[in-house]
């Protein structure tokens, strides 16, 4: 049999399809891998410049928010705007393998977070941050993870909206997440009634996931953490499921 006939293969060729086509759209790159780096440099260096220790409390929150741009974008618009165009319908009926076009996204979606941590992380050692190796792979262990819960919720999205409305809703909640989740400004110094909201958020558990890596004080309330974003997820994948039967149907 031949490897092209292999469903390893397929997926693997799947993957590397939708990877190169994200990296051919500009429209997909600025927003998601070079607007969180450039935001990071220009607090990071130009505002923290005498506080490295300010600085790695915000490599923590700006590891989650890279990893929620390609997420809700790569997902939600993308999905969306392909299901108009009849493409999602066309890969139903072809031989393609069950899961290998959600899989082939949620990759492009993990190159992408990973290319906005690499300039991320390359700006946080310039900024003077400084962490053990272990440090480092924790973070982006966590970055790469939240990819996660936001592909589900924005695939569940694509499956719904028309392609104009979730790129809206897809920008509201990478904007609303940040906020919310306390990745842009410490949850503490936000209001009472955004703190409550932030709670209903993965972005919120996941930074503070992020934060007891460069804080290990705060390390006490990870479990919960964890465990809320582990429900969160498991939510997302049920959302993004009907999303999926319902399209169908």
């Amino acid at each position: 049999m031949s490897n092209y006939a292999l469903p390893a293969g397929v997926w693997r060729r799947e993957a590397k399809a939708e990877i190169t086509r994200s990296l051919r759209l500009p429209q997909f790159l600025v927003p998601t891998v070079l607007t969180p780096a450039a935001f990071f440099a220009l607090f990071a260096l130009a505002l923290n410049k005498s506080s490295p220790e300010a600085a790695t409390v915000m490599l923590a929150g700006y590891g989650v928010f890279a990893a929620t741009g390609p997420a809700l974008f790569g997902f939600g618009a993308g999905v969306a705007m392909e299901r108009e165009q009849g493409l999602i319908e066309l890969k139903r009926v072809s031989p393609l393998p069950a899961g290998a076009y959600v899989a082939a996204k949620l990759a492009a979606a993990l190159f992408a977070t990973a290319l906005a941590m690499v300039l991320i992380d390359a700006t946080a050692l310039i900024a003077g941050v400084r962490l053990p190796i272990l440090g480092w792979a924790e973070l982006t262990a966590i970055s790469l993870a939240s990819t996660l819960p936001y592909a589900l919720l924005g695939f569940g999205l694509g499956m719904r909206m028309s392609g104009k409305g979730a790129v809206a809703a897809a920008n509201a909640l990478y904007l609303g997440s940040a906020i919310l989740g306390g990745l842009w400004v410490p949850s503490a110094m936000l209001p009472g009634w955004m703190r409550t909201l932030g709670q209903f958020v993965p972005s919120y558990h996941l930074g503070q996931l992020a934060q007891a890596v460069v804080d290990p004080a705060k390390g006490g309330a990870s479990p919960s953490h964890a465990a809320i974003v582990a429900g969160m997820t498991l939510a997302t994948g049920v959302w993004a499921w009907a999303g999926w039967r319902r399209s169908a149907a």
